[in-house]
C-alpha cells in the first residue's frame, strides 16, 4: 500500500508557519513513512523558515486581499494562477488530507481539495476567525480553534484544542538569575517599525537603569542597523540586536519579560512558556484580531496591554522599572497564564488528522 500523503497549506507570516510545522512534526512521528508537503506564499522569509526546517515546501504566487482597497487589484489578478497551481499540486500529490493553517495562501488549495472530496481540516489561531477561514467554513469537514470563544463561528465543525506550539516552548528550564531584568523585544517575523521606533524613543529614559537591563531585540531586516546604532548611542552594552531569531524558544528561556505584538502564535507561545509580557497589538491587524487576542491574556491578568495610540515612553519606562523592582509580579503574571494553557495540542490535532484519514 502506498504511503499516505498530507498537504499542510497556509502562511504569509511565521505565525501561520510554526503551528503548521508543530502539527506536521507530530503527524510524521505517528506515521514516519507518510509524505508531507507544505504549501505557502512565496515570501522570502517564508522560504527561509521552511528551508531552515528542512521540509518540502511549494510556494504559491498569491497575496492578501482583505483590507487592501484598490491595492487588492494585483492580488486579484494572481488568483487564477494560484488556483491553477493548487489544482496541479492536488492532482500531482493526491493527498489523503489537506490541512489549512490560515492565511491567504491556504484558501485556494483547501477549497479545491474540498471540491475534490479530499478530507479537509482548518486551524484557527485567533479569537475571531480570519477572513480566509471564514470563507472556508462551509466547505471544510473540521475546524480546530485556539480559543473556546471561537467555537460559535464553526458550530458543529469546531473543536477546541488550543494553538499548536513547538515542543521546545513547553517546560523551559528556569532562567538563570544574574541580577538583571532580561527583556525580549520582537514584533513578529518581519519586525514592527512602530515597536522599534517606540522602544528607541524609550531608550533615553531607560538609560538610567541600563546596567540592570539585558535586552534581546528582533527588529526585522529593514530596521536592524539603525536600531542597533541607537542602542550604541545610548551606551547600552548588554544587548543583542538581530533581524530575526530562528531559535525563539532559547530567547524565551533566557528572558524575564517579553515585549511584543499580539499575533496568535506569539500568544500561544507566551501561554505555553508561562512568560510575563507587555503586549502592544498591531492596530491595523485584520478584524482587530491582535487586540482581541491580547485582551484574552489581560482578562486573566496574564499580560499588560498597551494600545498603539496610548503608547508613551515615560509610561513604558516606568512599567519596566516596576518589573525591575518587583520580580514577584513577573512570577505572578506567568502563573496566571496557566489557566489558559492547553496540553499536547499538536499531538491531539495530529491524532485528529490520522482519524480523518482512517475514516476516508
Amino acid at each position: 500500500m502506498r504511503a499516505r500523503r498530507v498537504i499542510i497549506s497556509g502562511g504569509g507570516t511565521a505565525g501561520h508557519l510554526y503551528p503548521a510545522l508543530a502539527v506536521g512534526r507530530k503527524i510524521k512521528e505517528k506515521a514516519p513513512h507518510l509524505h508531507l508537503t507544505y504549501v505557502g506564499s512565496g515570501r522570502a522569509l517564508e522560504r527561509d523558515i521552511m528551508k531552515h526546517h528542512g521540509v518540502e515546501f511549494i510556494p504559491l504566487k498569491i497575496k492578501g486581499i482583505k483590507g487592501k482597497g484598490w491595492k487588492a487589484i494585483p492580488s486579484l489578478l494572481l488568483l487564477p494562477f494560484s488556483f491553477k497551481k493548487s489544482i496541479w499540486i492536488l492532482l500531482r500529490r493526491r493527498p489523503h488530507l489537506v490541512v489549512g493553517v490560515g492565511g491567504y495562501s491556504s484558501g485556494p488549495i483547501v477549497l479545491l481539495a474540498s471540491w475534490l472530496r479530499i478530507p479537509t481540516l482548518i486551524m484557527e489561531q485567533n479569537l475571531k476567525p480570519g477572513y480566509t477561514n471564514r470563507l472556508l467554513i462551509p466547505w471544510v469537514r473540521k475546524a480546530v480553534v485556539a480559543f473556546k470563544g471561537s467555537l460559535p463561528f464553526f458550530r458543529e465543525k469546531g473543536a477546541f484544542m488550543g494553538n499548536p506550539v513547538r515542543d521546545e516552548f513547553y517546560g523551559l528550564s528556569p532562567k538563570e538569575e544574574n541580577g538583571k531584568l532580561t527583556i525580549l523585544i520582537f514584533g513578529g517575523s518581519q519586525g514592527s517599525h512602530f515597536l522599534n521606533q517606540s522602544l528607541v524613543r524609550s531608550l533615553p529614559l531607560l538609560k538610567k537603569e541600563k546596567d540592570s537591563l539585558r535586552i534581546f531585540h528582533q527588529t526585522g531586516k529593514a530596521d536592524c542597523e539603525w536600531v542597533k546604532q541607537n542602542y550604541q548611542e545610548t551606551s547600552f552594552k548588554d544587548v543583542v540586536v538581530a533581524s530575526y531569531f530562528h531559535d525563539m524558544a532559547q530567547f524565551f528561556q533566557k528572558s524575564d519579560l517579553i515585549v511584543s505584538r499580539a499575533g496568535a502564535t506569539t500568544i500561544a507561545e507566551l501561554i505555553a512558556s508561562s512568560k510575563a509580557s507587555i503586549l502592544i497589538p498591531f492596530s491595523q491587524a485584520t478584524d482587530n484580531h491582535q487586540v482581541l487576542n491580547a485582551r484574552e491574556l489581560e482578562r486573566v491578568e496574564g499580560a499588560e496591554v498597551i494600545l498603539e495610540e496610548e503608547f508613551d515612553p515615560e509610561d513604558f519606562s516606568q512599567r519596566i522599572f516596576e518589573y525591575l523592582r518587583n520580580k514577584e509580579k513577573i512570577r505572578r503574571i506567568g502563573k496566571n497564564l496557566e489557566t489558559l494553557r492547553t496540553e499536547n495540542t499538536a499531538e491531539r490535532i495530529a491524532s485528529l488528522c490520522m482519524e480523518m484519514m482512517e475514516k476516508k
